[in-house]
């Protein structure tokens, strides 16, 4: 089983069987790290952390030379440089990186228009429809490998599968700078051994309570009882994960995907216990997140806050609302309940303010009257006032005055990933 590092790492031999294949899993390797030593050379072998060099901040990505010493993604700066204090800290340049993946997604496209992207840095493809122009599906696979560090200039690893979920569990495996073909026929082979934290969607937390029931790997999931499954991680995951372990996934590539939630969080310079001063930061990161559903065209069915505290325990609340929204001020309001529910209060690192269960706007059912509609059309009109003035120059006067708490000088950082 391949790990973060790079070691253990599973490849196919050229021209391996691909029968059966057409799903494609395309992931790019340490992508933060490679594109910051595409844009400075001079960086290439040595460790690199990418995140803000003030300590408090978290690592966005890491190079393999620097995983090796254990460092991982979300680990505090502060820890990964004790683990390896000869790495090399470089701020993150977002920028840069969209650009970059930009790139590679036009060549994704320019093979198959049936493309899924996952994130900045990774695509399911299906290539079953350009077999005639491009060749079989391992073929296709060393193309795009190829086109990528050619005209890109970093490396992508690549699984190759029946299904989006073995595709993406055969990428992993054979990370970095490589290409792993599971043939149809062999799908319950390669499943069977990997142990149950492989599998795509399973946490750390579902691992922990499967392994005190004995089930360890994938085959245990197999073979286990339905409600011995289900009293571990629930009925609806139980189900899901005895399907994948089968092999069984309907699953298509989906061209089109909506967002899923939008969210916004931001970690202090230095911890903060004033309660009111971390709910006025979720006004505000609320305010952020209603431009960018705004913006958009969604609103959101459900909000959820996250609390990091400053011994990092990381905490989560989230409620459904009873009628969908894209009002900043709604979103502030449900937020700030959510805070307040929360019995502890230890000094606070970092707060989040995230919108889910998203839907395009106007596509519900109009109701008799809107409780929004005043606080809307004051939204709107901040909304247009940004838009000719700037981002910095409009902003609501609760805010003024709050920004000396905040860590960095370019507001809170999206939730997501790699």
């Amino acid at each position: 089983m391949g790990r973060g590092d790079g070691s253990g790492r599973i490849v196919s031999p050229e021209g391996a069987d691909d029968s059966g294949t057409g799903i494609l899993h395309v992931d790019m390797d340490a992508f933060y790290a490679s594109v910051e030593v595409l844009h400075d050379p001079s960086l290439r072998g040595l460790p690199l952390i990418i995140g803000a060099p003030d300590g408090r901040s978290v690592v966005s990505s890491a190079s393999y030379e620097a995983r090796r010493f254990g460092v991982r993604s979300a680990m505090p700066v502060s820890q990964a440089l004790r683990l390896c204090p000869q790495a090399r800290v470089v701020p993150p340049d977002f920028t840069r990186y969209r650009a970059v993946s930009s790139s590679v997604m036009e060549i994704f496209h320019s093979i198959t228009p049936l493309v899924e992207p996952l994130s900045i840095d990774e695509a399911f493809l299906d290539v079953r429809g350009v077999r005639r122009l491009w060749g079989a599906p391992g073929e296709i696979a060393a193309l795009l490998r190829r086109r990528v560090e050619a005209e890109v200039g970093i490396t992508c690893s690549v699984g190759v599968a029946a299904t989006k979920h073995v595709a993406k569990m055969a990428s992993t495996i054979s990370k970095p700078d490589g290409m792993l073909i599971i043939p149809a026929s062999r799908t319950q082979e390669f499943l069977d051994p990997r142990p149950v934290g492989a599998m795509w969607g399973v946490g750390p937390k579902a691992v922990e309570a499967l392994e005190r029931r004995g089930i360890r790997l994938i085959r245990d999931v197999r073979d286990s009882p339905i409600d011995a499954l289900a009293r571990a991680v629930g009925p609806a995951l139980a189900q899901r994960m005895q399907q994948l372990a089968r092999g069984e996934d309907a699953r298509s590539v989906e061209t089109e995907r909506a967002e899923k939630s939008i969210g916004h969080e931001e970690t202090f310079e230095r911890d903060i216990i004033d309660a009111d001063l971390l709910r006025s930061e979720l006004l505000r990161l609320a305010d952020r997140v209603g431009g960018r559903l705004r913006s958009s065209g969604w609103q959101a069915g459900a909000v959820a806050i996250k609390i990091r505290f400053a011994d990092f325990t990381t905490l989560s609340r989230s409620t459904s609302l009873s009628e969908p929204t894209e009002v900043g001020q709604r979103l502030g309001d449900t937020a700030v309940a959510l805070f307040d529910q929360i019995g502890r209060r230890d000094p606070v690192r970092l707060v989040g303010v995230r919108a889910e269960r998203l839907r395009e706007a106007g596509t519900g059912a109009m109701a008799l009257w809107d409780d929004d509609e005043e606080q809307r059309r004051l939204e709107d009109a901040l909304d247009d006032a940004r838009a000719r003035f700037g981002v910095g120059t409009i902003t609501r006067a609760r805010h003024v005055g709050r920004t000396g708490e905040r860590g960095g000088s370019d507001g809170p950082r999206p939730f997501g990933r790699e």
